[in-house]
């Protein structure tokens, strides 16, 4: 299915490079692509002798020159998130943290000045409308001796990763029980687990990625439908991270600038709720009924009249993580407090309201434990 994309040429790019300092040994975060990034994942550099500066001499006084230098370096300064990276790549939230932004998609309705009609919306709305389920699936453990995307293959233990992560999906989209076991079909209950209506499959376009959602489309329905590669999705530094180091180097900078914005249009374009428009007579039929609470209740069965679909992103680490942070309204220079194993699964839910909830977060209840890794580290004790 993705094999015939496989002969992309992108690459993955490391992410940075150490920051050497002036006569004082720093750390700088590695965040290369997927490979493994953590917050214990820092290096320490050798001590470097300061760079040199060649002034031309003038006829400025030296207080001139001194004062100068020392606007100038405040200036400096003034521009960077305290002394960390500039502020312009600070993530400048709609409302301030914790407040939430109702239209953090751009997708809500424009309000209407009657207010009981706008309640009465609301509820059309959260009764009627789809609501989204996202599953994001990091990629199986994979080669990293090589920094050519199509020799940067799964591994084995990546294709049994991805192979029972396949299974784990197979059974959210069968719902209830064992069909051979009668009994539970003659249970009442067993009625209750339906099956969940998994619309499409997504990936990123690195070769990693495309052979994870090849072996779990193995266990999907034929009628899942699945896309292309989406480039969008592919790994890179979402966003810089704090704690960081002062002041981060010129070079993780730059990786800001080359892929925080591919990520966001990312973000925005598969992180969103499902849009209703409804029909004039189901808005006369809801201002009918009684008045209540019009807050979202995600404690409550369903009714049958509710809608749920489901899509499954095949994609990486640091792009998940950037995802949850936004879509919960966490400032995303978070991401790299959060640790997501191979082909563990992350699930979002997005009402149709707009509100949005983390079910599971690097789940890997489907793989033993001498299955699960991160990157290159086994198991837990890392």
């Amino acid at each position: 299915m993705f094999s015939s994309f496989y002969n992309s040429s992108r690459r993955c790019i490391p992410l940075v490079t150490p920051f050497l300092a002036a006569s004082a040994t720093r750390v700088a975060l590695t965040t290369a692509c997927d490979e493994g990034v953590t917050q214990k994942d820092v290096v320490d550099e050798a001590k470097q002798p300061p760079s040199e500066t060649t002034t031309t001499p003038t006829t400025t006084s030296t207080k001139e020159t001194t004062t100068t230098t020392t606007t100038t370096k405040e200036k400096e300064e003034e521009l960077l998130y305290h002394g960390m990276f500039p502020q312009r790549q600070l993530w400048k939230p709609v409302k301030e943290y914790p407040l939430w932004d109702s239209n953090w998609d751009h997708r809500q309705p424009t309000p209407l000045e009657d207010k009981k009609e706008e309640r009465q919306r609301t509820r059309l709305i959260r009764k009627e409308g789809v609501t989204r389920h996202i599953i994001l699936v990091r990629h199986g453990q994979y080669d990293e001796s090589s920094s050519d995307d199509e020799k940067r293959i799964l591994t084995k233990l990546g294709r049994e990763q991805a192979d029972l992560t396949g299974q784990r999906l197979q059974a959210l989209l069968k719902g209830g029980g064992d069909d051979d076991d009668e009994q539970q079909q003659q249970d009442d209950d067993s009625t209750k687990f339906d099956a969940c209506n998994i619309k499409i499959l997504r990936v990123s376009d690195l070769t990693r990625a495309k052979e994870t959602a090849d072996l779990i489309a193995q266990h999907l329905s034929p009628e899942v439908k699945i896309a292309e590669p989406d480039p969008l999705l592919n790994e890179g530094t979402p966003a810089h991270t704090i704690p960081s180091p002062r002041p981060v180097s010129s070079n993780r900078i730059a990786k800001w600038d080359d892929h925080h914005a591919r990520i966001e249009e990312a973000f925005q374009k598969y992180m969103h709720r499902q849009e209703y428009h409804h029909q004039a007579e189901e808005e006369e039929a809801v201002a009918e009924t009684n008045d209540k609470d019009d807050e979202d209740t995600t404690t409550t069965k369903s009714s049958s009249s509710n809608k749920h679909e489901y899509e499954i992103i095949v994609c990486h680490a640091n792009v998940i993580r950037y995802f949850v942070c936004r879509a919960l309204q966490l400032p995303p220079e978070a991401w790299l407090r959060f640790c997501n194993f191979n082909c563990s699964l992350t699930y979002l839910v997005v009402r149709p309201t707009g509100s949005v909830s983390l079910r599971l977060f690097g789940d890997t209840g489907h793989l033993p434990y001498n299955k699960t890794t991160f990157s290159q580290r086994e198991g837990y004790n890392w």
